[in-house]
């Protein structure tokens, strides 16, 4: 049963990751269709994230009241709710209307799921439920380019993901009694607490620190996988084709990883694991930063890709063990929401230097946010005493 309940997660972070990429792949056939500029995607994307962010704080609470199982159920069914009323949307206000539980739905699942895999399972599982999420997500805009590309429309695309997420629905519903069982005493105290409020959770030795961390982690990877094909083209002078094939190696790079950082977590714990990646992403960043040609650029951004695998797996993982499995579910959500706080605001930032200053500083402002994820790191080790 507990082999059966593991593999019904993994099903649940390939779901995760199947609506992430939806927007982006479907908006250049969106947008025309409503009547709106190209630039309204911007407005969506930010309704779903506010949406995310909320519930991200709210997943303790939730959890504490509903548990794992049932938060995971009723945040999957309003996924699949949210994408069936994009795939019926006749204006881009329903959108935005739709957009909100589209974003609910994300952030306490999650959270949820990703303390649960925390406080249960080995490291390793957690680094390949992240390489799930990574499959879903490319997944994602293949289901909607064959809806495309056959004459169906992007709304069949939204309604093949929704038929997916009704499916898994069903089946997390029917698995109930798993997660009850596979609940443990640790859980079980979890209930039985009151939630922590933020300022309680802010207040914890060493919860600021992982927050940053987190932060600064999210915004170095979004960075880097929306800014890196503009720094080829207009920086390194590559064709527009060109870099659109290489910046793809920074996601298959950190999908790669995580799969192989599954594997290493069997020597090495989530600390070391950590500064190993952080390493790489160095190297990856001096790599650009050097003034080497040919194929330097596509390499370093695979490097970049690498080191970001094990980062944000092992954080959580590392959660329980820095706080304790009674604060774990309520920092992981606060985790989850400063994550995507980074992710909102600290790429259009770039895009402000780009166009205002140069966008050959993308290496230089990757390395402030690597220093800034280090430093925080290493204050979070020295403050929860495992120092390793």
């Amino acid at each position: 049963m507990i082999h059966l309940l593991l593999a019904i997660i993994y099903l649940s972070f390939i779901s995760l990751g199947l609506p992430d990429s939806l927007l982006g792949s479907a908006w250049p056939s969106m947008y025309g269709a409503f009547g709106v500029p190209v630039s309204y995607a911007g407005i969506l994307s930010t309704i779903i994230a506010v949406g995310t962010v909320v519930s991200s704080l709210q997943s303790d609470r939730l959890t504490r009241k509903l548990g794992t199982g049932k938060v995971t159920a009723i945040s999957v069914a309003m996924t699949a709710i949210a994408l069936s009323g994009f795939s019926v949307s006749p204006s881009f206000w329903m959108l935005c209307l739709w957009a909100v539980p589209y974003g609910l739905g994300a952030g306490s699942v999650d959270a949820s799921l990703n303390n649960y895999v925390a406080l249960h399972y080995a490291s390793r599982h957690m680094s390949w439920l992240h390489c799930m999420w990574g499959v879903g997500a490319s997944i994602g805009p293949y289901i909607m380019g064959y809806a495309l590309t056959h004459a169906k429309g992007w709304h069949m695309g939204y309604r093949y993901i929704a038929f997916l997420q009704i499916a898994l629905t069903v089946v997390l519903f029917f698995s109930l009694p798993l997660w009850k069982k596979r609940n443990n005493t640790e859980e079980a105290g979890q209930k039985e607490a009151k939630p922590l409020t933020l300022k309680q959770i802010a207040a914890i030795p060493g919860a600021k620190s992982v927050m940053i961390t987190f932060f600064a982690y999210c915004a170095l990877e979004q960075t880097a996988g929306l800014w890196a094909s503009s720094y080829l083209v207009l920086h390194r002078g590559l064709s527009a084709e060109a870099a659109a094939e290489f910046a793809a190696l920074f996601y298959i790079g950190i999908t790669v990883g995580r799969a192989l950082s599954g594997f290493l977590t069997i020597k090495l714990n989530d600390v070391s694991m950590i500064r190993l990646g952080l390493s790489i992403i160095l190297v990856g960043i001096t790599v650009l930063l050097l003034p080497l040609g040919g194929m330097a650029a596509p390499a370093g951004l695979v490097l970049i890709g690498l080191g970001c695998a094990p980062v944000y797996p092992c954080i959580i993982h590392s959660t329980p063990e820095h706080f304790g499995a009674d604060k774990s579910q309520a920092i992981i959500g606060v985790q989850m929401a400063c994550a995507y706080v980074g992710t909102c605001l600290m790429p259009p930032l770039f895009g402000l230097i780009a166009n205002h200053i140069n966008v050959a500083l993308f290496p230089v402002y990757l390395l402030l946010l690597l220093i800034l994820m280090a430093v925080m790191h290493e204050a979070l080790v020295r403050v929860c005493g495992k120092k390793q």
